[in-house]
């Protein structure tokens, strides 16, 4: 492919104006992929991880802040053993093979979520990358594993509710702004922009409460199928919408 071509077949570059500092994803449609094409479970996840790859190099390439994917609910657990099994086979790939990738694009790696129920390798992994790239700062890429947002509210007051037990809170100190820093990465701002692939319309129990003025976009796709033109796309329609947060359209 000639230079000039392949700069053409790049996706457009969103309007800087209109961009989201943080766009939060839910991944969704992997098994659908693959029983829409006779293929097994596991080749849906293994395009999958391929679409991560694809979406964090977006977000890297058109200047987005935060980055949230939502990679293992706290209700996938119910799902087979095997593809289970291949779920965190998948993540232990990723965090031995990608995290060179991430240094090298200065990418900040944030995994949210309950671990106690992870095998004890793949915690040291993610110990390790977030270790590693915790100074970076072009992108905050945020993984959601584990992870549940009603679980994370009830982890949250819980949190609250024993230091006002042992007296280091004033329960007349607690507001919007310091539950939000009880939350799992409480110092990453709310999404601008969620993205949801598959086609479904629901927000599946993920960032409940960030998510309260968050805009909402739905692509009639599987995740394996998600490109930057997707996610360009998602943006443009992103920048076109006025936010209001309850106030009288100006």
């Amino acid at each position: 492919m000639s230079a000039l071509a392949a700069v053409q077949a790049r996706p457009p570059e969103p309007a800087a104006g209109s961009l989201p500092v943080h766009v939060a994803i839910i991944m969704d449609g992997n098994r659908r992929w693959a029983r829409a094409r006779g293929l097994p479970t596991v080749a849906g996840h293994r395009e999958g991880a391929r679409a991560v790859r694809r979406a964090v190099e977006g977000s890297v390439r058109f200047g987005i802040r935060y980055l949230t994917l939502f990679a293992f609910s706290s209700e996938n657990w119910r799902r087979p053993p095997s593809e289970i099994g291949e779920l965190m086979r998948l993540l232990r790939f990723y965090l031995q093979k990608e995290i060179d990738a991430l240094v090298e694009n200065r990418v900040r790696l944030r995994v949210i979520g309950e671990r106690a129920r992870l095998d004890r390798d793949i915690v040291e992994l993610i110990e390790r990358a977030e270790e590693r790239t915790r100074h970076h700062t072009r992108l905050d890429l945020v993984i959601a594993l584990d992870y549940g947002g009603r679980q994370e509210i009830v982890r949250a007051a819980r949190e609250i509710a024993l230091a006002v037990r042992e007296h280091r809170l004033d329960p007349a100190e607690i507001d919007e702004r310091l539950f939000a820093r009880a939350l799992y990465a409480g110092d990453v701002p709310d999404p601008d922009l969620l993205i949801r692939t598959s086609g479904e319309q629901r927000i599946s129990n993920f960032l409940l409460w960030q998510l309260a003025y968050t805009e909402l976009v739905f692509l009639p796709i599987g995740w394996p199928d998600f490109t930057e033109e997707h996610l360009a796309a998602a943006i443009g329609e992103f920048g076109r919408r006025e936010r209001r947060y309850g106030a009288r359209p100006g």
